[in-house]
C-alpha cells in the first residue's frame, strides 16, 4: 500500500513515519521537500496534483497552522492550511477511493463546563485556529471520502521545543514560577497519537464502516500547573538542575497571561468511542511525559 504523508517534519508527522511504515510504503513530504513531493499548503489546489501524481491508497495529513495566537492576525493563512487544504485532500482522496487520516483539536469546542466532550458534542470554537480546524473537519466529511479524523489536545514530543523543556529551563533560571491552573486537559505524546493512528487505520482499512471522527488523548487530566509540577519534580528526582523550590511553582488563572487568542478552559476529551471501537487502552498522561523526559534528557 502506498501512503502519502504530509507534514512529515512536525511532531506527529515525524512519529507517523515510523508508525505507518508497517502498513506500507510511506512517501513523506513537507512544504520544503524537493519536487515532485513538495507539499505546498499555501497553495492548497496544488495538493490535488500531488495526490494525482502519487496515487496513494492512504493520505495522512499531519500538517496544520498550529500557532494559535499568530492565527488571530493571519486568518486567511490559517484557513488555507487548516480548512481549504484538508478539503482539497479529501476531495482528491474521494476521487480515487483513497483513505484520509487527519488530525483536529479540542479547540473546536468552547471549553465550557468540566466534563469530557464526546465526538457528538456541540462545537463552538473560541478563536481562529479552532474555527478553521472545525471548517477542515466539515470539508472532509462533505467530500464523502473514507476518513479518520482524530481530535487531540496538548500534543508534545521529545523532539524539538515543548512545554516540559520550557518549564525545566525556567526552573533552572528562576526562584519561582507562575503557571496557569484553570485550563484542564491531557498532555498527549506524538508517539502515542501516531501509534494509535496506525492501529485504528489497520482496522478501518479492513472495515470501512469504522470511518469517522474519534477523540484520542492520553488518560487522566491535569492543569498546566500540574503538568509543570510533574516535570519539575521528576527532574529534581533525577538529578537535574532545578533552582525553583517545590512550593514556589504558583498556580494562576488564565487571565494572568493575556493572549490574542482565547483558550478553552476545559480541554477534556472523552475517548470511550476510540477505545471501544479499536480495542485500545490509552495510558495515563504522566507515564508518557516521564518517558519523553527520559528520552529528551538522556537520563
Amino acid at each position: 500500500m502506498k501512503i502519502l504523508l504530509l507534514g512529515c517534519k512536525g511532531q506527529v508527522g515525524w512519529e507517523l513515519q515510523r508508525a505507518l511504515a508497517p502498513l506500507g510504503e510511506v512517501l513523506a513530504c513537507d512544504f520544503d521537500s524537493p519536487a515532485p513531493l513538495r507539499a505546498d499548503f499555501s497553495d492548497p489546489e496544488s495538493l490535488a496534483d500531488l495526490v494525482q501524481r502519487v496515487q496513494p491508497a492512504l493520505i495522512a495529513n499531519a500538517a496544520a497552522h498550529t500557532a494559535v495566537d499568530q492565527a488571530e492576525g493571519e486568518p486567511a493563512r490559517a484557513r488555507a492550511l487548516n480548512a481549504t487544504a484538508p478539503g482539497v485532500l479529501a476531495r482528491a482522496a474521494a476521487a480515487q477511493g483513497a483513505w484520509l487520516l487527519h488530525y483536529s483539536t479540542d479547540y473546536v469546542f468552547d471549553g465550557s463546563g468540566s466534563t469530557p466532550r464526546s465526538e457528538d458534542a456541540a462545537t463552538g470554537p473560541l478563536n481562529i485556529y479552532g474555527q478553521t480546524k472545525l471548517e477542515g473537519e466539515e470539508a472532509i466529511r462533505a467530500s464523502g471520502c473514507h476518513h479518520l479524523i482524530l481530535r487531540t489536545s496538548w500534543v508534545y514530543a521529545a523532539r524539538g521545543a515543548n512545554f516540559a523543556r520550557t518549564m525545566l529551563r525556567l526552573a533552572a533560571e528562576r526562584d519561582e514560577l507562575r503557571v496557569i491552573d484553570d485550563q484542564i486537559g491531557a498532555p498527549t505524546g506524538a508517539d502515542l497519537l501516531a501509534d494509535a493512528s496506525a492501529h485504528a487505520l489497520r482496522a478501518a482499512l479492513a472495515n470501512p464502516a469504522l470511518a469517522g471522527t474519534y477523540h484520542c488523548v492520553a488518560g487522566g487530566q491535569t492543569s498546566w500547573h500540574g503538568y509543570a509540577r510533574c516535570v519539575i519534580e521528576w527532574a529534581r528526582a533525577h538529578g537535574q538542575t532545578v533552582r525553583v523550590a517545590p512550593d514556589a511553582v504558583h498556580p494562576v488563572p488564565t487571565h494572568a497571561f493575556p493572549t490574542p487568542a482565547r483558550r478553552p478552559l476545559n480541554s477534556r476529551l472523552d475517548t470511550t468511542r476510540l477505545q471501544r471501537t479499536f480495542g485500545l487502552v490509552l495510558p495515563h498522561w504522566q507515564a508518557g511525559v516521564e518517558r519523553m523526559l527520559h528520552e529528551a534528557l538522556g537520563v
